[in-house]
């Protein structure tokens, strides 16, 4: 995976220090699964004629997750392309629905929830997507992209729209008087910070930030990262942060949750994850973390392929990649458990400190 160089943040916008235990729990979620149908396409509808016997495949993007979220807390979730961790944020922001398990808010269960509720919960959680471009209407002005929802949710009125929009572009960074332009008028940082202010428009609690620095360069994403931060301050706001990129994740989180073919495979405070990773994927990981020490390291890239959804490996997940793997991780799958306070993690190796990978 490529990693972007560690972002100088502005002094006084480093993380703070994790929530207190007595924190209370935002967003909880319980044995979260989301399975995909695949059908055979024509081609296989022909080839069944003549007894090919192509049947319907489960294809599982997420495999009962579990995951707590503290209020004013920055969970980064970390993982390779198609280990569900944008899935998992689909499904918390309601734009897909779980095949199985639960989700909480603020300690009820959505399943549970009236009419009414639902639609509190699904306005209080806001996602920002990875493309600031392709995630924003190009034929509405700024002013409209970003004010609309408050008016027709009823958060403002048509005549107090412009004052609101106004504020908005304030707080995350835009001249207010940018307001008439288009999206293509502006950069591509710009554009973002107007998706944030479109996501503050409808007074979240939670924001879930699906890559959203990726496609910015380098000096951009700090920016955007030090906005983040000041937004948390300012706002009390709880963030989802989710990428491929440990660097970034590393600045800017509270907690890191690494995931793989669907799973969590480990959770811990950003520090104690950077300092000792447990699991041999997240270890990996971190092999390839850059750094600005002049010392020579050798770098291995992470043995195989993603394994297929469609046919995930028995046992541990990562065994067919993992360097450690024995019989045991080819036919028994590691639970998740406590390996030290607040650090979890799922492998059968958990309990041999000398465990090495490199």
């Amino acid at each position: 995976m490529t990693q972007t160089p560690h972002l100088a943040l502005v002094p006084g916008t480093a993380p703070a220090a994790a929530p207190a235990p007595e924190t209370p729990v935002i967003l909880e979620i319980e044995g979260l699964t989301k399975s995909f149908i695949s059908t055979p396409g024509l081609g296989g509808h022909i080839a069944n004629l003549f007894g090919a016997g192509i049947k319907r495949q489960e294809v599982r993007a997420v495999s009962g997750v579990d995951l707590s979220v503290k209020t004013g807390e920055i969970v980064g979730i970390v993982g390779e392309s198609g280990c569900g961790k944008s899935t998992v944020a689909r499904m918390l922001a309601g734009i897909s629905n779980p095949t199985g398990g639960e989700i909480r808010y603020r300690g009820k269960a959505r399943s549970k929830m009236t009419r009414a509720e639902r639609e509190d919960f699904a306005l209080s959680i806001q996602m920002i997507f990875q493309d600031p471009y392709a995630s924003l209407n190009p034929r509405m002005r700024v002013r409209d992209i970003i004010g609309e929802a408050a008016v027709v949710h009823g958060y403002v009125t048509r005549a107090e729209m412009p004052a609101y929009v106004e504020d908005l572009m304030t707080r995350v960074g835009l001249a207010p008087d940018m307001a008439d332009r288009f999206p293509h008028q502006f950069s591509g940082g710009q554009r973002q910070r107007i998706g944030i202010a479109r996501a503050l428009a409808l007074k979240p609690d939670v924001l879930i930030c699906d890559e959203s620095v990726a496609a910015l360069d380098v000096s951009i994403q700090a920016q955007v990262l030090n906005l983040f931060m000041d937004l948390r301050d300012s706002l009390g706001l709880t963030y989802l942060f989710i990428s491929h990129n440990l660097g970034v994740v590393e600045h800017i989180s509270d907690r890191v949750v690494i995931m793989y073919l669907g799973r969590v495979v480990e959770s811990a405070p950003t520090e104690e994850l950077y300092a000792r990773p447990h699991h041999p994927y997240t270890r990996l990981l971190m092999d390839h973390l850059p750094t600005l020490s002049v010392e020579r390291r050798t770098h291995r890239p992470i043995a195989g392929d993603l394994p297929s959804p469609l046919d995930p490996p028995p046992g541990c997940p990562f065994n067919p990649r993992c360097p450690l793997a024995t019989d045991r991780c080819r036919s028994e799958r590691p639970a998740l458990r406590e390996v030290t306070p607040g650090h979890i993690s799922a492998c059968h190796f958990d309990d041999t400190s000398s465990a090495e990978i490199r």
